[in-house]
């Protein structure tokens, strides 16, 4: 498939503000039980405002998708009309449902408004809770129906699979707790070492989850050949030609059109920013109380995950390349 950068920076902002929200909900949660130090109100609502800006980018990146951006405004409604069938209308939902509850949940904590719901439980300042929790079941939601937009199409064998989905939420997580390490570092220090072990933990499964998906693609047993892409059951069937004089949006859409060469360094590039050298930086920050160190963790790991989002859409082969390999 042919990579767009727009989907790119639209999956990839979107899944840090989504690990990020789960990261400021998991720490308040922690401390609402007496398990961490609890926090002000400032902490929170500056690191919602930051996932909801991440998410709010990636919003904007989504707009420049189409084919004609200026019909965002008119005729985006109509994406959302087909939710009982398609996963990406139910995307188009989630995302700015998503984006309500974070808000909602930045301006609790900004208001101070925090009142008891339940006199007797265990947990201190329940409206925020209940708002976290929302916004993070929303968030999961959000993380199942981007994956699922791709591991539903399974005629591209690459994408068919859970896994998908599994790592859509771990590469979205990670960078979102890296990002989190970083932020508690300047306005909660005494949180650093909790969310630095936090994205220690998930960079290391979602590099888990992501290896295994390279080494199940790169054992793909191919459900269409040649001989099926034109009814032909000759055992021997080499292309000539594309089929037609010039090339079309078939061609342009559905391939690449780079080498193997760069394919596989961009495999290698993306495990090394995504995975490799974010583990030792967060380590290192968090050890020797160096910001940069945290910072650089996240901005490696985020330019990885962009490598990484690149190879998903170009290493997926559409069937219809059978037909046009030759160009």
């Amino acid at each position: 498939m042919h990579p767009a950068f727009s989907v790119i920076f639209l999956t990839t902002l979107i899944g840090a503000g989504q690990g990020l929200l789960l990261a400021l909900f998991t720490a308040e949660s922690y401390a609402a039980l007496a398990l961490l130090p609890a926090q002000s109100p400032t902490f929170y609502t500056f690191g919602a405002l930051l996932a909801l800006a991440l998410l709010a980018g990636g919003l904007l990146a989504s707009v420049f998708h189409l084919g004609k951006p200026s019909y965002f405004i008119t005729r985006a409604w109509r994406a959302a009309t087909q939710w009982r069938t398609s996963w990406l209308s139910r995307e188009i939902i989630a995302l700015p449902i998503t984006m309500l509850l974070v808000a909602i949940y930045a301006l609790l904590h900004y208001s101070g408004w925090d009142p008891q719901l339940i006199a007797s439980g265990p947990a201190h300042g329940q409206i925020t809770l209940l708002a976290g929790t929302l916004a993070s079941l929303a968030v999961i939601a959000l993380f199942i129906a981007t994956g699922m937009i791709y591991a539903a199409i399974r005629f591209i064998q690459e994408w068919a699979t859970p896994l998908t989905v599994v790592n859509y939420l771990l590469l979205g997580s990670a960078s979102g707790f890296t990002l989190a390490t970083a932020y508690s570092h300047w306005q909660a220090p005494e949180l650093t070492g909790f969310y630095a072990s936090w994205a220690l933990l998930i960079t290391l499964v979602a590099a888990l989850s992501r290896g295994a998906a390279l080494y199940r693609n790169s054992r793909i047993k191919r459900l269409s050949t040649p001989q099926s892409a034109i009814g032909v059951r000759h055992p021997q069937i080499r292309q000539q030609a594309m089929g037609m004089m010039g090339g079309a949006f078939n061609t342009r859409e559905f391939f690449h059109h780079r080498g193997h060469l760069l394919l596989r360094s961009i495999r290698w590039l993306f495990l090394l920013l995504a995975f490799a050298l974010p583990l030792p930086l967060i380590w290192l920050g968090s050890a020797n109380d160096d910001t940069t160190l945290l910072l650089s963790a996240f901005v490696i790991q985020y330019l990885g995950l962009m490598l990484e989002r690149w190879f998903f859409f170009a290493q997926a082969n559409h069937p219809q390349n059978l037909y046009y390999q030759v160009v």
